[in-house]
């Protein structure tokens, strides 16, 4: 199989397992909560941004270059981009952000939070808005 092709497979492999594990934890993280009536507050969901981002940044540091454990890239492809990211990824922004920080680079990582938040929530209102007109339409 291709280095591209086996990289696609490696990825998309990791991202199922780490859907499946997001799924999982949240579910039951949020289990106890699901006989309250209206919306509950996410606990699942943040629970698993945390973590995911704990790990990310573990792994990432412990397997750099000049880390204690040694990945090999496909393998850090899997867990990092795959699971991780299928896990949340939430966890692929936050360390893309600390990257950017600790390479000095201040103004950048700040306009990634502020980009990112603000915008990622105008696009799920722009979203719902759309969809909510879109269901109107019969």
């Amino acid at each position: 199989m291709g280095s591209v092709l086996m990289q696609y497979v490696v990825i998309g492999l990791g991202g199922a397992l780490g859907s499946m594990l997001r799924f999982g934890v949240g579910s039951w993280i949020d289990s106890g909560a699901t006989k309250a009536v209206g919306p509950i507050f996410p606990w699942g969901t943040i629970i698993v941004n945390i973590t995911g981002c704990f790990i990310i940044g573990f792994i990432a540091t412990v397997s750099a270059t000049e880390g204690r454990i040694f990945l090999s890239p496909l393998t850090r492809q899997f867990i990092l981009i795959g699971i991780l990211g299928g896990y949340t990824t939430f966890s692929s922004f936050s360390l893309q952000t600390l990257l950017l920080a600790q390479g000095g680079q201040w103004w950048d990582a700040a306009a990634n939070v502020l980009l990112s938040v603000v915008l990622c929530l105008v696009g799920v209102w722009l979203g719902a808005v759309l969809a909510g007109a879109f269901n109107q339409l019969r």
